[in-house]
């Protein structure tokens, strides 16, 4: 994979570990798995599993042993991904053995069909594939049938392979990045929270809600926008698992899938021309003001990353119904840290939490910024970066694909070829960004006005940000 931001500053711009793996290759490197031993096996249950530690092998991902797996007080060391084949009792779930909820992924492998009919709705899918997740207690469930076998995610990803067993390419391709990039809420340690009016004055703020309300009215009847899957309806072992879950989704009524969000105007200066390498430090500072180094067309340029501000739905809402007074929050990203403002006044036992997916929208932002300061450079003509200043972008991610026909004039299209993790990953953030990048290129190299960008993420969705409102992107992706 190419990077055109140097790893160090890409941590620096996004605050994730300067260590994240981007390509498949490094994420196979840093897996380690442990197979626990099943309490009940059938013969293709045992023949998967052999397969799958085969295809590890030859791919020279590390399996480690008992040793190496527990820790001192019997628990799962950090960063060990547990494979769990057939279906275990209450106390020998491993779920038991993790010291946090966000130190290991845990996958369980069941001989029997996935929950999914032709007949059934994508929601229902999704309900069926998040009440597995929640009564086996497992982030990740492979389903096993007679020719085929297929991993279903806690985001709602399905993907099916032709064959009785795991080939080492569709574990490399598709399996390692799903065990290497967790699916993790904002943390309280992870942002700074502020209660109060949001960062908009009035007008703007009854435009945005507008825009919103437009939007959603749009996507209503569309069944690919997944509105809500409550972790009330799951059916859980006992209270205690509930709770487990609660605790994972950081005390969320349940799981919303897509997203609508709104950049406020950005003003970014233009770009630097770099003379020679740039140094290997993740920012560099001149005159008291910060620049990380962007590699763009086979030449250097000195980036200022400017605080960006979204407007977007909280987590949990009914998002094409949105109550503007209650369902919107800010949230900032100033060079590396993350500040989500919730509304003033909110009714008791309203739960104001930011999204999943908050580092990507943050990405999505600051790729745009980034985007409007090469163009202040190279196309001093160029469109966008005044657009972007007077009015703001719009972000729409929903988990579904484009047709090609109808993606608007000026989008560019990128990350059909990424590995496929899902949106509230650090991965699927730096994707964000450094995709936005390519697809400047790209309408560069075709002579194009670059007016945004349609973001394939695989086995997942689509992010399309850009200078159409809301609505107008709705109307475009939702065309009748």
């Amino acid at each position: 994979m190419i990077t055109n931001i140097p790893p160090a500053s890409l941590a620096y711009l996004l605050g994730i570990p300067s260590s994240t793996p981007l390509d498949t290759d490094e994420m196979r490197k840093r897996l380690r798995l442990f197979f626990l031993q099943a309490e009940k096996n059938s013969p293709r249950l045992q023949s998967f599993t052999d397969s799958l530690a085969n295809a590890c092998r030859l791919l020279d991902i590390a399996i480690v042993d008992e040793s190496a797996a527990f820790d001192p007080e019997g628990r799962f060391k950090p960063g060990i991904v547990v494979i769990a084949p057939g279906t275990f009792s209450d106390e020998r779930l491993a779920i038991n053995r993790v010291s946090t909820l966000y130190n290991n992924i845990i996958v369980g492998i069941h001989d029997e069909p996935p929950p999914l009919t032709p007949s059934s709705s994508p929601q229902e899918k999704l309900n069926g594939i998040v009440g597995k997740l929640a009564w086996e207690m497992v982030h990740i469930s492979i389903y096993l049938a007679a020719e085929s076998w297929t991993v279903c995610t806690m985001n709602g990803g399905v993907v099916t392979f032709g064959s009785p067993g795991p080939r080492p390419s569709d574990v490399l391709e598709t399996l390692v990045p799903k065990l290497t990039a967790q699916v993790v809420p904002p943390r309280p340690s992870d942002l700074d929270v502020r209660q109060g009016n949001l960062p908009a004055d009035p007008a703007t703020f009854r435009k945005i809600s507008s825009d919103f309300a437009g939007s959603g009215k749009l996507w209503e009847q569309n069944d690919v926008l997944l509105t809500h899957t409550s972790r009330e309806s799951l059916h859980y072992r006992s209270p205690f698992y509930r709770k487990i879950v609660a605790r994972y989704l950081d005390r969320r009524s349940g799981m919303s899938y897509g997203f609508f969000a709104r950049q406020l105007p950005c003003d970014a200066p233009p770009a630097i021309p770099l003379r020679g390498e740039p140094e290997t430090e993740p920012f560099l500072c001149r005159d008291g003001r910060y620049y990380v180094p962007v590699r763009f067309r086979g030449e250097w340029f000195l980036v200022e990353p400017v605080p960006v501000t979204v407007i977007a739905t909280r987590s949990g809402c009914r998002k094409t119904r949105i109550d503007p007074e209650t369902d919107l929050v800010a949230l900032c990203l100033d060079r590396g840290r993350i500040t989500l403002i919730t509304p003033g006044n909110l009714p008791e036992g309203t739960i104001s939490r930011p999204s999943f997916d908050t580092l990507t929208i943050l990405s999505h932002a600051l790729g745009n910024a980034f985007i409007a300061a090469l163009l202040k450079t190279l196309e001093p003509a160029a469109r966008f970066p005044g657009a972007l200043a007077l009015s703001g972008a719009s972000m729409t991610h929903w988990h579904g694909y484009p047709d090609r026909a109808i993606i608007p004039e000026g989008y560019f299209l990128h990350g059909l070829d990424n590995p496929p993790v899902s949106c509230s990953t650090p991965q699927s953030a730096a994707y964000s960004l450094l995709g936005k990048i390519e697809a400047l290129e790209q309408a560069l190299g075709e002579g194009r006005r670059y007016r945004g960008d349609v973001h394939i993420e695989p086995n997942h969705g689509t992010n399309i940000v850009g200078l159409l409102s809301l609505e107008q992107t709705a109307e475009r992706i939702n065309v009748k």
